[in-house]
Order: C-alpha cells, then sequence, then structure tokens
C-alpha cells in the first residue's frame, strides 16, 4: 500500500474509533493516561539510552528536563481530569429567567501532534497528555532528526495504550505532507516559524485550527544589582544546560549596561569552566549538536569576520563530535546572521546598552519573543518588564522554569506562537468549550411574541437593561395577550 494510503488507512481508523465513542468515557481517558505514566517509569532507561544517542543528553539533563516533565503532566493530568471534564457553570441572565447555563468541554475529535527533536520525548507526549484528557483520537508525528526517540515512541505506545485511538506515524518530510492533507480536528505543532507556516497553510484549506509552539531570540536583561554569582549560575544551566542551548526556551542573547558587561562576561567564564571544565569539547554533561547540517549552520555564524572578532570565550569545534563549546560574544552587528535570527545553539551575544531601562525599548523593536527573562532586584523594573514587554511568558531572576508550573500556560505570541498548553491548558488546548443553555417550559414572557406592541417593546426594552420590574411583568403575561 502506498505511504498516502497507509496515512488515509490510519486517519480512517482512528476516525472511526471516535465516532464509535472509545476516547470520550473519563474511564478510557484514565486508563491511557495510567498508562503513559507506567511506560515512563518502566522503560526510563531506553528513553534516556535514546535521548543519548539523538542528542548526547546526559542522563541528569534527560530526567530534570524531559523525563521527569512528562511524568509530572500524566499525573498531574490523571488527577485533574474529573474536574477538568465536568461542566462549568455560569451565571443566567435576567432576559433568560428560569434557566441555567454552563460550558461543556468535548473533545475535537482527531488531532495531529507534529513533535520536535531537541526535546523529542518531552515534546511529542506532552500534548499527547491533553489531546487524551480531552477525548480524543490521537496521531503523533515524532520528528526524524530524533530517530532513536522516533522508533521508541512507534514501538513503546503501543504496548501501554489503546492503538485504535492512539498512532505514531514516523518519517519524514513526505509523510510529514501526507498527514497535513488529511482532513484533522486540531494540528499541533512544535518547531521553528518557517516550518510553522507550512503547517498553517495546510490547516487552512480545511479550516483546521492550529496550535502552533515556535521559537524566537529569547532575550534576557541582567542589571548590576543581581547576586551576580547565582544569577549567572541560572543563567549559564538555562542556556547551555539546555541542550547546548538547542531549546526555543534558553536565552538567545544578553542585554546588560556597557559598564557591566565586563564583570558578568568574567563571571560566566568562571561558571563555564566550574561547569565543562577547561575543555568544554570533551564534558560527558554538554549535548552535542543534534546533526551535522545543523553543526555547519551554527559554525557558519561565526566564522563571519565580523562575528568572530567578537568572540571573548569559547568558540571551539569538534566535528567528529558535532560538539561546540559554549560561546560568549560582545557587541555582536546587528545586522549579522548571528543576530536576526534564532541562534538555537551554543552561542550567547551580549548586548550592551547605556542605561538598563533601554533594554525594554530594544526588545520591543525586535520580534515577539517565547519567552523573556529578567535579572534585577529593581521591582520598578520588575513591574516595566511585565507590563511593557510583551512575551509568550517570562521570568523574574531564574531562566527556563516557568515551564515546569502546571498550572501557568506555555506558548508563545506573535511569530513565536499560536495557543498554549501544560495543565489545564493542554486540555482546554484540545476540547470545544460548548455553550449549554437549559430552560424549563415555565417563566413564559408573552412580551417576546408578535404581534410586537408599544407595551411589549417597554418591557422588552426593560429586560434587556436588566429591569426586575419588567421581568415581573413578562412572567405575569403583561401585556396580556387576546386568545
Amino acid at each position: 500500500m502506498a505511504m498516502a494510503e497507509e496515512v488515509v488507512a490510519v486517519v480512517e481508523e482512528l476516525r472511526a474509533s471516535f465516532k464509535a465513542g472509545r476516547t470520550r468515557p473519563a474511564g478510557w481517558r484514565a486508563a491511557q493516561l495510567r498508562g503513559l505514566v507506567r511506560m515512563i517509569e518502566e522503560r526510563e532507561e531506553d528513553i534516556s539510552d535514546a535521548l543519548r544517542a539523538d542528542l548526547a543528553k546526559p542522563r541528569m539533563e534527560s530526567y530534570l528536563h524531559e523525563i521527569s516533565l512528562a511524568k509530572a503532566a500524566s499525573t498531574f493530568a490523571l488527577k485533574e481530569l474529573k474536574n477538568w471534564m465536568k461542566p462549568d457553570k455560569v451565571p443566567a441572565s435576567i432576559t433568560t429567567f428560569p434557566s441555567s447555563a454552563q460550558i461543556v468541554s468535548e473533545p475535537l475529535g482527531c488531532v495531529l501532534v507534529i513533535s520536535a527533536w531537541n526535546y523529542p520525548f518531552l515534546l511529542s507526549i506532552d500534548p499527547v497528555i491533553g489531546a487524551i484528557a480531552s477525548g480524543n483520537a490521537v496521531v503523533l508525528k515524532p520528528s526524524e532528526i530524533a530517530p532513536a526517540t522516533s522508533a521508541l515512541f512507534a514501538k513503546l505506545l503501543p504496548e501501554y495504550v489503546d492503538n485504535s485511538c492512539i498512532k505514531v506515524v514516523e518519517g519524514g518530510v513526505p509523510e510529514t505532507t501526507a498527514l497535513l492533507d488529511q482532513k484533522w480536528d486540531k494540528i499541533f505543532y512544535t518547531g521553528n516559524g518557517s516550518v510553522g507556516r507550512i503547517v498553517m497553510t495546510a490547516a487552512a484549506k480545511h479550516l483546521t485550527p492550529v496550535a502552533l509552539e515556535l521559537g524566537g531570540k529569547c532575550p534576557a536583561i541582567v542589571d548590576s544589582d543581581v547576586d551576580l554569582r547565582i544569577a549567572v549560575k541560572r543563567l549559564a544551566v538555562g542556556k547551555w544546560g539546555c541542550n547546548n542551548g538547542q531549546a526555543c526556551i534558553a536565552p538567545d542573547y544578553v542585554i546588560t549596561t556597557k559598564s557591566f558587561a565586563p564583570e558578568l562576561v568574567a563571571s560566566l567564564k568562571i561558571v563555564l569552566e566550574r561547569f565543562y571544565g577547561q575543555d568544554p569539547l570533551q564534558s560527558e554533561d554538554l549535548s552535542r549538536i543534534v546533526n551535522s547540517n545543523h553543526f555547519h549552520r551554527l559554525t557558519n555564524l561565526i566564522e563571519d569576520k565580523k562575528v568572530s572578532e567578537k568572540i571573548v570565550y569559547g568558540g571551539q569545534t569538534d566535528e567528529k563530535q558535532l560538539k561546540i563549546a559554549p560561546t560568549v560574544l560582545v557587541d555582536v552587528p546587528l545586522d549579522t546572521a548571528l543576530m536576526t535570527g534564532e541562534i538555537f545553539g551554543p552561542f550567547l551575544p551580549i548586548v550592551t546598552v547605556e542605561k538598563i531601562e533601554d533594554s525594554i525599548e530594544f526588545i520591543n523593536s525586535r520580534t515577539k519573543p517565547l519567552a523573556a527573562y529578567l535579572f534585577t532586584k529593581k521591582k520598578k523594573l520588575q513591574d516595566e518588564f511585565v507590563s511593557n514587554v510583551p512575551a509568550g511568558g517570562m521570568l523574574v531572576n531564574d531562566v527556563a522554569l516557568h515551564v515546569a508550573n502546571p498550572h501557568l500556560p506555555f506558548g508563545g505570541v506573535g511569530d513565536s506562537g499560536i495557543g498554549s498548553y501544560h495543565g489545564k491548558f493542554s486540555f482546554d488546548c484540545f476540547s470545544h468549550k460548548k455553550a449549554v443553555l437549559i430552560r424549563g417550559f415555565g417563566g413564559e414572557a408573552t412580551a417576546r411574541y408578535p404581534p410586537y406592541t408599544t407595551e411589549k417593546q417597554k418591557i422588552l426594552r426593560g429586560l434587556i437593561n436588566g429591569s426586575f420590574f419588567a421581568l415581573i411583568l413578562a412572567l405575569l403575561g403583561f401585556p396580556r395577550e387576546k386568545r
């Protein structure tokens, strides 16, 4: 059977399962979530091995940033599932009295999740958790750039969840294209903006709603009043401890004042040597670049003479190991490729300004980031940052940790994405909020029916304006209808 026909067969099977109502009961949803928890617990070593094969990711990093977060998301959804599924009761208005109103969350149907390679386990399973909790049938398309993790999903998921409703489709561009040709009830994509536009274009043909989790140049402002010892450790682990910078929420560049920059650079050098040694290319705690294409994309960025002369620390590369050392640069020209596109790698440019308050204007002159960070002790600067910097999310005095709070939405704005997920927001992402108004046969207001009269109009105007007296008249049947 041809690939396109195989994809059609997969979608038809899932639609049949959804139409039969298999995915709707709370019991089915809970059973799948428990299956995911068991899979994570029982196959943790296999998951860690796959991440090691794909990214040379340290086991500690795999556990902290992927495995533990995936398990936490599954257990949180399992714990809250019944509450999430309950209709939300809302007030009824005077114009519909007597009545009750509620919002019912119903599954969208058959959804597609296309995940990314940089956190290939977490970014695959996290949206799938939301799709399952919401009662949908789902296809997961893992990234072919992380082949070990993709193959692991194809092997493990059928062992732990209902394969008639949850399927994995492996492959590259042809398989993804064939999937995008189908009609879905929602598409969830994690990746870069270029492919995001392709996904959105394909979705538009079927008027399919999309959630796009994209990237961007995430800024980190560092004020001079911080506890520098702590701030630099947090900044460094948030940049290089997140896949060696290959993370959508890793700081893409730092902004600080010209006078404070030398002190910040000196502290970064000390911390980086403490973290990764004098020869970081040999460190077991530093992830490699995912493949040769991305290795060359990154090395090309610093081979530009206008960029290379701005390196103040690092810059070493090892093509055989696909490793690039943590690299710090200062005042790189803003028209270079390093400063115009998302880096997604181990380079951290430092932009200097005269006053720290100027950093907000600098950020706002660029596209809206997925995350924005600020290190300061100044309450006024913090308030200005929160109020005036548009970003998908933000964190003050640390990096990346906001994604670990299931009560916060995670998503972008503008070029950094559409929609959000995590926790209840994942459930909502894959649900339709259906408005339901329920009335009985009592409380008939005759004023609403023709023939229309001046008296009826007065009563209806009163009802619309919230007049209790008009409500009483309407319920009493004034003006009286002729029978």
